[in-house]
């Protein structure tokens, strides 16, 4: 299994952090793809086979620890790039809202 979980929304509370810019303030950090729980059931293959899929966004994806769990809040095609390149960690920003 790649992810900790599937997951269809976010079940944290609303964090106001929209914007790339918002999200800048937020130091990366490695986290396991295994500890992940995901807040979209979808995938636009186009954009995960995207050769300049980051091109427009965050070099890094975005995660809420809420509670104690990891919830990939936006990301889930670099997440999955990962996975199929064999890597088990991802660089994501992680706002903690415990």
């Amino acid at each position: 299994m790649i992810f900790k979980a599937i997951g269809e929304h976010r079940p944290y509370p609303d964090h106001g952090l929209v914007t790339t810019r918002d999200w800048s303030e937020v130091p990366p950090r490695q986290v396991r793809l295994s500890e992940l729980v995901t807040t979209k059931r979808t995938l636009d293959l186009a954009q995960l086979l995207a050769d300049d899929s980051t091109f427009y966004g965050d070099l890094f994806a975005h995660v809420v620890q809420w509670r104690g769990t990891l919830y990939l809040e936006q990301g889930l095609h670099r997440a999955l790039r990962a996975a199929l390149q064999q890597r088990a960690q991802l660089h994501a920003r992680v706002l903690v809202l415990d």
